[in-house]
């Protein structure tokens, strides 16, 4: 029992430097955030999070992933909605695009994007772990449900991955604009407007055509 409380600490102490982490980062930028700042956000000795994570670039890199991470499951949760039942496609479609538009206007989200750009000539592997970890397995599962949805004769998406990668550009394309690199709040009566929007624009161009 005692190893099984130890263990839960040390998990949750890694947790605890890792949301401390992306914090700071995200604030200060990576030359600027000293491991004693990212200790004192933790609320952990500066050695424990040597201990954990042997230096502040390997930290990046773990906060960076765990971000990923969690936005990963966001995402799918929300593309994960749709089935190739079909019933009602368009508010099935409508409820998807509002929640993965909550998900890019997330306050974490606009965080990790910013620190990205700070960051990415210094460090341009941070993109392959968000894509690898998040980005490219999002696209693919919804690639994979607008496949079924036209296996069953709701879609016609003779390229899947395209259309998919063509549906987030409807919802997220404008969200730079309007949300100002997340510094303005978008409400969401308007982000359910730009979801209404790209899927009525997505269906134009997907929905199969009467012979």
């Amino acid at each position: 029992m005692d190893g099984v409380v130890a263990a839960r600490g040390r998990i949750d102490k890694r947790q605890a430097i890792l949301d401390a982490a992306f914090t700071v980062f995200a604030r200060a930028g990576y030359s600027q955030a000293g491991v004693d700042m990212i200790a004192a956000e933790a609320r952990v000795a500066k050695a424990t999070v040597y201990s954990h994570f042997g230096d502040k670039e390997n930290l990046l890199r773990q906060a960076v992933a765990a971000s990923a991470d969690q936005a990963l499951a966001d995402n799918l949760a929300a593309v994960e909605r749709i089935t190739d039942r079909g019933a009602d496609l368009h508010a099935t479609l409508e409820g998807v695009g509002l929640r993965l538009l909550q998900c890019y206007c997330d306050d974490r989200s606009w965080a990790l994007r910013r620190l990205l750009s700070a960051e990415i000539n210094q460090f341009p592997d941070l993109l392959d772990i968000i894509h690898t970890r998040a980005a490219d397995r999002i696209t693919e599962t919804l690639a994979d449900r607008l496949a079924r949805l036209t296996v069953a004769g709701h879609l016609h998406t003779p390229d899947p991955v395209l259309a998919a990668e063509q549906f987030f550009a409807l919802l997220c394309g404008p969200m730079d604009r309007r949300a100002r690199l997340g510094t303005r709040h978008v409400p969401e009566t308007e982000l359910r407007a730009l979801s209404h929007a790209a899927v009525h624009t997505f269906l134009q161009a997907f929905t199969p055509k009467p012979t």
